[in-house]
């Protein structure tokens, strides 16, 4: 079967959001105790900091974004239904959210072995007021990933069924997780953990967003260059 464009972004986009399943479920396994989505956690890094994890992860992500350049240089009208503006916005400004968020988090377990907990993950937010955008971060990816595997298989029968099913899961996940985020945040207290000690990582940070921001903005002005 020769693979397609399609199929290529079903298959990442089903990594993705396998991924971003996940970890919304181990935010929510904190609604019952810290150390429960400690040892969520624990398999989590298993997975996907294992080689194989990280090149499929990675590899997903890299081909899901190629795959919305091109979608961006290549389309002619901009005229979209509702959903589609919506899964767009989802898809897009997740990385605007989620680099920072990468950048202290993995970047700094394999440039400084800094390894990730929740109790050091919690208070560095509560520390630097930005726990907000934790939370943000839950909805963007998932809402994307929804929605896009609702377009790719809407025309099942069983599928078009299973909507207001469908529907409360969408809703119910993030809910959950972010509530889980919030019983972790006060059940650990921030003045018995030790801030890390590690060298500045704003300027990757920086590199890198500025990077994002470049390459979806020289896709979108190409596009429209090759249009006219």
């Amino acid at each position: 079967m020769r693979i397609t464009a399609r199929h290529l972004r079903l298959a990442s986009g089903l990594v993705l959001l396998t991924y971003v399943s996940l970890h919304l479920t181990n935010h929510a396994l904190g609604i019952w105790s810290i150390d429960l989505a400690e040892r969520g956690l624990t398999w989590s890094i298993a997975l996907w900091q294992s080689p194989p994890g990280t090149a499929l992860l990675y590899g997903a992500a890299g081909v899901h974004f190629a795959l919305a350049c091109r979608t961006v240089y290549t389309r002619r009208h901009w005229d979209l239904p509702i959903i589609e503006w919506v899964r767009l916005w989802a898809g897009f400004s997740l990385p605007l959210l989620l680099i920072g968020h990468v950048v202290t988090t993995r970047l700094a377990v394999t440039l400084y072995h800094s390894e990730p907990n929740y109790r050091l993950v919690v208070t560095t937010l509560v520390r630097s007021g930005t726990q907000g955008w934790q939370l943000a971060l839950l909805a963007p990816g998932w809402l994307h990933g929804c929605l896009g595997l609702w377009l790719s298989l809407r025309r099942f029968a069983p599928i078009r069924r299973a909507r207001p099913v469908l529907i409360g899961i969408v809703v119910l996940v993030p809910l959950l997780s972010a509530f889980g985020f919030l019983r972790m945040e006060r059940a650990v207290s921030i003045t018995d953990v030790a801030a890390p000690s590690r060298p500045a990582l704003g300027p990757w940070r920086e590199a890198i967003l500025m990077s994002y921001i470049a390459l979806v903005a020289g896709a979108f002005v190409a596009g429209r260059v090759r249009s006219r």
